[in-house]
């Protein structure tokens, strides 16, 4: 069975959801330099109705009803016990331009590069690729995401400064299973787990 990529916005959250191990490798052309790491991403998809879709279309004055929906991103260093603060979640909200979804905003509670709200555009090429574009006060962003397999995908973004690129960042994420899900497969299946 051949893989079909997400061609909107909610269909690509929707397969996104769940928790993912990022490895990330960063170069600053500023400063020549470069920096890797690993951590743990967790998207949860947001319905429509959510209070928090319906706060930042507030915010960023539009109305709520123009929402799909939406996402929360929280990360968390690789080998961190504890599950990431709800509180510190980057909340994204889907507002598209049609009723193909192929294409919109993406209203943000903070930004990335600018952690101020923002609003994004982004559209889908006929391959399944994500663009997502982002003008900050001092910044520009562009993030590209697409999927290989349903459990690994690919980010690139670059960060461009009023003097050009300052960095470009490329992270490869695997799905995990989570500790609930991994402790059903052991019971669903007790003969692979005994010595």
């Amino acid at each position: 069975m051949s893989f079909i990529p997400p061609m909107t916005l909610m269909a690509f959250f929707r397969k996104s959801e769940g928790m993912w191990f990022t490895n990330r490798a960063v170069h600053h052309f500023d400063r020549g330099a470069d920096e890797s790491g690993e951590s743990n991403l967790h998207i949860q998809v947001l319905d429509a109705s959510d209070s928090r879709v319906h706060k930042i279309c507030l915010a960023q004055g539009i109305d709520p009803s123009f929402a799909m929906g939406g996402a929360s991103f929280a990360w968390q260093q690789n080998l961190d016990d504890e599950a990431p603060n709800p509180n510190y979640a980057a909340i994204l909200v889907d507002i598209p331009d049609d009723a193909t979804g192929r294409s919109g905003r993406i209203l943000r509670n903070e930004g990335y590069v600018e952690k101020i709200p923002v609003i994004s555009r982004y559209w889908f090429g006929q391959d399944g690729l994500l663009t997502i574009e982002t003008e900050y006060e001092n910044n520009q962003g562009q993030e590209r995401c697409w999927f290989i397999t349903d459990d690994f995908r690919v980010r690139v973004s670059t960060v461009r400064m009023m003097g050009g690129i300052n960095l470009m960042a490329y992270c490869s994420e695997r799905r995990c299973v989570a500790p609930g899900q991994l402790q059903e497969l052991i019971a669903q299946h007790p003969s692979r787990t005994s010595p």
